[in-house]
């Protein structure tokens, strides 16, 4: 039987377009893209913040729910030497469809980048990576990077599925850049004495590696 929302859900599939987005604050860039039966994204964004602070809150996986939207509950199962098993629970939304989303990820951290891969769970597939670099020492400023590949366990039209998983990580990356954000100002407020010679997260220039006209995409 076909489903009644799906001429609405293609629709506004089609208004709201596909491919890449540029959020508002930290510059912040989703590109995705289908590729065979996953779909393909990469997200980045300039941060004014040390490699400390963004490193913590991307490790934070136990507070997730806290600023990330979409997950419910995060849950560290163990941890062995760099790998973190993590169980979440959560839902995926696009206008009136909701996908529950159980899954089990193990995420590695090596130097400068966190490997996350699903291990069980409701998604059919999830494997993907954030990446830091050091744009600037002083005032601080890291490039923030995510590459992955997502498919949904639900049988979704391929169009609606892309714009379900697009609209899910441009959310939750936003979400996280906006955290990594309020945890520096935070630090910086707490400095004793300070003098503030960084400049807020949102009026510093972007760096030549955050220029919009500089982002490709995911290559293949």
């Amino acid at each position: 039987m076909a489903n009644p929302l799906l001429p609405l859900l293609l629709g506004a599939v089609f208004l709201l377009g596909a491919g890449g987005k540029v959020l508002a604050g930290a510059d912040v860039q989703v590109v995705a893209r289908r590729a065979a039966d996953l779909v393909s994204v990469h997200a980045q964004a300039t941060l004014q913040a040390p490699l400390t602070v963004v490193w913590d809150t991307l490790t934070d996986y136990e507070r997730l729910p806290e600023f990330i939207p979409g997950i419910k509950r995060s849950r560290v199962l163990a941890r062995t030497g760099t790998t973190t098993t993590i169980e979440q629970s959560g839902e995926a939304r696009f206008l009136f469809l909701t996908v529950p989303v159980e899954v089990t990820l193990e995420a590695t951290e090596h130097d400068s980048k966190i490997e996350v891969r699903r291990i069980a769970g409701t998604l059919r597939h999830l494997q993907g990576r954030y990446e830091t670099s050091i744009v600037l020492a002083d005032p601080p400023q890291v490039l923030l990077r995510w590459v992955g590949t997502v498919a949904l366990e639900e049988d979704l039209p391929p169009l609606i599925a892309e714009t379900v998983i697009r609209l899910q990580i441009e959310e939750q990356f936003a979400a996280m850049v906006k955290e990594i954000e309020r945890r520096e100002q935070a630090r910086r407020e707490a400095l004793p004495g300070r003098r503030d010679k960084n400049p807020s997260p949102n009026s510093a220039p972007a760096s030549p590696a955050g220029r919009r006209g500089d982002f490709a995409g995911p290559q293949r």
